[in-house]
């Protein structure tokens, strides 16, 4: 578990822009599960290619024209149950952090892993997820 001191400002560095932070299993579940319509969920992580790729992506692309129904976020390292939960509905992939998901009447149409996140930029992060969003929402 890493210390509130240091995670607070990457959680609101999403939250205060939008995002919904899911920090309980109930609440990943009463996000994600059978809902209607599109969600993107980030899940942050403290790494460094989370700081400078995905929180900035994930940013860009919700300025969109064209964008989810409803942003969220879970903390890996942080809110570990409410992260183990949303895992679940990021099956078949394997746990990855900082990741992006896109739903579509809950379920899971495109996602963004680590490898595909690490050492690329935050506008080459956006404009996959504008496409994403171009096909789906």
């Amino acid at each position: 578990m890493y210390p509130m001191e240091l995670t607070a400002p990457m959680a609101k560095d999403l939250t205060s822009y939008g995002f919904e932070g899911l920090t309980t299993p109930e609440g990943v579940i009463e996000a994600l599960e059978n809902k209607e319509g599109t969600a993107l969920v980030v899940v942050n992580s403290v790494c460094g290619c989370a700081a400078a790729n995905a929180r900035p992506g994930a940013k860009l692309a919700t300025q969109h024209s064209v964008k989810p129904d409803k942003l969220y976020t879970v903390f890996a390292g942080v809110d570990q149950a409410a992260t183990a939960k949303a895992r679940e509905f990021l099956l078949p992939y394997p746990p990855s952090s900082p990741a992006i998901a896109l739903f579509k009447d809950g379920k899971l149409v495109h996602f963004l892993e680590r490898h595909h996140i690490e050492g690329r930029s935050a506008e080459i992060i956006a404009e996959n997820l504008k496409m994403a969003f171009d096909r789906y929402c």
